[in-house]
């Protein structure tokens, strides 16, 4: 991904389980106007050290277990593809899913049928619905979301 843009912003809350945290690339241009415009927008905090320590710890021990976010993510996309209420489902490249309702299903109804179910995902519109996995998804929340999906409207 990197080839084709001008920076790339990762972040540590998602997939590595930092409370807060993300990481800009970019060319030295880049990260100087970033800093820059950071602090203008209030962005210089105390105590970051505490912060920055739990960014650390992601970084060193929940790298490799975003494979199996990404994996958890690619079967939640292939069962959405089987049911009758999916219009299409985006490709899945990482954890993220994005997919599109029927029309004749609204993202509020859909949201709320999965809520009951306790399964939670945001409305991107009003037929986009979007999944993330992430490390505190145990094998048994992913079994019930395998299972759950199909029948869940």
């Amino acid at each position: 991904y990197g080839k084709v843009f001008d920076s790339i912003s990762i972040c540590l809350s998602k997939g590595l389980g930092a409370p807060v945290g993300s990481l800009l690339i970019g060319n030295q241009s880049i990260i100087k106007k970033s800093r820059r415009l950071r602090k203008a927008m209030g962005g210089g905090m105390r105590q970051a050290g505490y912060l920055a320590a739990a960014g650390i710890f992601a970084l060193e021990n929940n790298i490799e277990r975003l494979q199996i976010d990404n994996d958890r993510a690619k079967k939640i996309g292939d069962i959405l593809k089987t049911c009758h209420y999916v219009k299409a489902v985006r490709p899945v490249e990482s954890n993220i899913i994005f997919f599109d309702l029927i029309d004749k299903i609204s993202g509020v109804e859909y949201i709320k049928a999965l809520e009951k179910q306790g399964i939670l995902a945001v409305n991107f519109g009003p037929q986009t619905i979007r999944f993330v996995t992430h490390l505190d998804i145990s094998d048994e929340m992913m079994k019930s979301i395998l299972e759950t999906l199909p029948n869940v409207i």
